[in-house]
């Protein structure tokens, strides 16, 4: 029997969730909590086999920086991480934290069953790509890798030169860059830019 626990903090998805996972044999629901870091508490004296985990969870709490902190001390508990999020970075993230699967909530649970016997039976299961989401006159896909670390880091409060320093690239570069997205998107000003980036879930500032 695989015990599990759920970390999400949504009202509507926690229940489909709870749903899919109780009908399905060899597998119970030993906890459902709304809060990544009480998961990490748990999983101190609770010997789960797989923890199904939100990104954003309650209190602002990351499921990314948790499933790191969990795999660090529980290596053999499988995670499948789970958003809504189409920020770019999350995949890379999560498999940087040792999680071994990955679900878009935008699919239905048929999908994440799917995913979980797979992932129980020692695949890993990722997307090949983020969603793709309008931005201004574009979509995501239409701007470049590094113009994406860009607008991420924007969101995140740095500064050009932070973000030249981070990226180890010029600040004329970092200009070009940003001057680049704004003729690619439409938008004339990093609000307006970081505030519709943020709306449509490319960027999810702190995580």
């Amino acid at each position: 029997m695989y015990r599990v626990l759920i970390v999400e903090d949504s009202e509507f998805v926690k229940p489909a969730l709870s749903s899919a996972i109780s009908q399905l044999e060899g597998y119970k629901i030993i906890d459902t909590v709304e809060n990544s870091v009480n998961a990490e508490t748990l999983c101190l004296r609770v010997p789960y086999d797989l923890i199904i985990m939100d990104i954003q969870t309650q209190d602002g709490s990351s499921g990314l920086k948790s499933a790191d902190a969990i795999k660090k001390n529980n290596p053999k508990i499988k995670i499948i991480i789970v958003t809504f999020m189409a920020d770019f970075t999350f995949i890379k993230k999560a498999r940087e934290a040792g999680c071994e699967s990955f679900w878009y909530k935008n699919g239905n649970t048929d999908e994440l069953v799917d995913i979980i016997h797979r992932t129980m039976a020692g695949e890993s299961v990722y997307p090949d790509i983020s969603p793709v989401v309008k931005i201004g006159e574009v979509y995501s896909n239409e701007l470049t890798q590094r113009e994406l670390e860009v607008i991420k880091k924007l969101a995140d409060g740095k500064s050009y030169q932070e973000i030249a320093d981070e990226l180890f690239v010029s600040l004329d570069t970092v200009r070009q860059h940003i001057k680049s997205i704004y003729s690619k998107t439409g938008f004339h000003s990093n609000v307006q830019l970081i505030a519709v980036c943020v709306a449509r879930k490319l960027v999810l500032p702190g995580y």
